[in-house]
């Protein structure tokens, strides 16, 4: 095998592992918010994501970004045989995280009640948003251990970090939530606050994030020590005359980051406006602050939380893909990041647009399932469906984004995502105040905003690598596959649903809608066999699919 071969082929494990452990990550993720959602109730669930989604834009601001920005570093300066350079980089690089985490942890702490009361209009989410604030000096450490290794072309400390944080989490935050419920009941009663329970019931299950992350840099630390004298060996056979200077590492860091943490700012921040927004907007209409908070709820807390399972992949292969992409840059090889770049993105597709049609065909009855038969019920499923869309898009312009900062456009992400902030928002204001849609003005702003983005960023890739993106197999075969298996998924659970209950018939017609998803896939030429066998175990799934007549 060449060289460039088994790089590729480790690329596409590495990326493999990596999604796999983020999609059980994101489904204990999933899983835990159930009974969460069911102790804070939809107000509550409108503090916790609200908490959540600031504590988010301010890890972007601190060190959301570093993995990426410490990956890229290292992976250049080991592709250039410059061990010890790349162990200043790592040492610089938590000094670095150490500090700015640091920073807005206590900044955070300060100031979370004047965020949530002033800028997002939900007052009762400052419990919670300042449970969160030493999360965010604790993530930035564990961001670095994880670049670093991902510099080092594997994805597996992470991918099982990934996992560990998430049961730890899951444990943490429903029982947080649970004891600070009766706490904050009983001292609701005192004050004479009846949403103070809620509020504090939000503050609880923030702390297992905290938690989480705190194990997850444990784990990362043991990692690092067992791999320590290994590396130290490898930098002792280093004859690189070049020693970089601290000064040099950290301007490198700056200059790598600054534009990664405006673009990824500026991207995810529509959410957190959007909030800010919508809840203002409708507190003018005459909505309480308890009102929107549910509605907010349910879609922050139920929809997206459904939607990140899919839009993992894209936060996975993003990372992974940026060592494959610097070495290819390095080597002025266009072609070969072309490749790369194409087969990330229908790897993406390949999974993302049936879970979009899954979500829209199954909404009802996954969202029964998920959270029971409820007075918010039909608004929970109206926006999965209405929003199908929009969990492919955000795929998409999440993993682009990715793909021009790992081939070192890092300008072109910052101002695709402020151009789309700035269109999506008047949208937003249009459907929420002429419209009247509520909620689904959010939605479909999103779409707008996901759409635009991935139009910008595909123009950039094109003219970077004078590269067109194949379409057929990567989003014709799909969605022809994918509608064949919403019909199926959907009547699979019509018929069943008449004597087996929601849940069996749910569980059953996604199994089924998955079997011929990718029956329809292999059959229409969407993967080939080849394909399949560069996969991680992908020599043993090609054969049965052989035995099967279906490959």
């Amino acid at each position: 095998m060449s060289k460039k071969s088994s790089s590729k082929t480790n690329f596409l494990a590495q990326g493999t592992i990596l999604v796999i452990a983020s999609f059980v990550a994101k489904a204990i993720g999933m899983i835990y918010r159930i009974p969460l959602t069911h102790i804070l109730g939809d107000d509550g669930n409108g503090y916790y994501s609200t908490a959540n989604e600031i504590y988010t834009i301010i890890l972007m601001i601190s060190s959301f970004s570093l993995p990426l920005a410490v990956s890229r570093l290292v992976a250049e300066r080991e592709y250039a045989g410059e061990v010890k350079n790349s162990y200043r980089v790592l040492i610089c690089s938590l000094r670095f995280a150490a500090v700015t985490g640091g920073i807005l942890s206590i900044l955070t702490f300060l100031l979370g009640g004047v965020i949530t009361k002033y800028v997002m209009g939900v007052e009762l989410a400052s419990y919670a948003l300042r449970v969160l604030a030493p999360a965010i000096f604790l993530f930035a450490l564990t961001g670095v251990l994880r670049g670093f290794f991902q510099g080092h072309g594997t994805m597996v400390p992470t991918a099982v970090s990934q996992i560990i944080e998430q049961i730890i989490n899951a444990i943490v935050s429903v029982a947080g939530a649970y004891v600070m419920l009766q706490y904050g009941l009983k001292l609701g009663e005192k004050k004479g606050d009846a949403e103070l329970g809620t509020a504090l019931a939000a503050a609880g299950g923030t702390f297992g994030t905290v938690a989480s992350v705190g194990v997850a840099l444990l784990f990362m630390i043991v990692i690092y020590l067992g791999y320590r004298n290994g590396f130290k060996r490898r930098m002792k056979k280093d004859k690189t005359r070049r020693r970089e200077s601290d000064r040099a590492i950290y301007r490198a860091i700056t200059y790598t980051i600054l534009p990664i943490v405006l673009s990824t700012l500026v991207y995810n921040i529509s959410t957190i406006i959007d909030q800010g927004v919508f809840n203002h907007i409708l507190a003018g209409m005459g909505f309480t602050q308890k009102q929107y908070a549910t509605v907010w709820g349910i879609y922050s807390g139920k929809f997206r939380v459904l939607m990140n399972v899919p839009l993992s992949i894209a936060s996975c292969l993003a990372p992974s893909v940026v060592p494959a992409l610097t070495e290819a840059m390095a080597n002025n090889d266009l072609r070969e990041a072309g490749l790369r770049t194409r087969d990330t993105i229908r790897y993406t597709m390949v999974f993302t647009i049936p879970c979009a049609v899954g979500m829209a065909a199954l909404a009802r009855p996954i969202m029964m399932m998920l959270y029971g038969n409820n007075d918010s019920l039909a608004l929970a499923a109206g926006i999965m469906q209405s929003g199908a869309l929009l969990t492919v898009l955000l795929a998409l312009s999440t993993l682009t984004t990715g793909i021009l900062q790992g081939l070192g456009e890092m300008q072109a992400p910052l101002v695709h995502a402020a151009t789309a902030v700035a269109i999506h928002l008047g949208f937003l204001v249009l459907f929420v105040v002429k419209f009247k849609w509520n909620i689904y003005g959010v939605v479909y702003a999103n779409i707008i905003f996901g759409l635009i983005i991935c139009l910008l960023n595909a123009r950039s890739i094109r003219k970077k690598l004078h590269y067109r993106q194949e379409i057929k197999k990567t989003f014709l075969v799909p969605v022809i596959a994918a509608g064949v298996m919403g019909i199926a998924a959907y009547l699979v659970h019509r018929v069943f649903n008449l004597f087996a209950g929601n849940t069996i018939s749910t569980i059953l017609a996604v199994c089924v809608g998955a079997v011929v998803y990718g029956i329809c896939l292999v059959k229409l030429g969407g993967i080939l066999e080849r394909e399949i066998r560069r996969l991680p175990k992908g020599d043993q799934l090609a054969d049965l699919l052989i035995r099967l007549n279906i490959l």
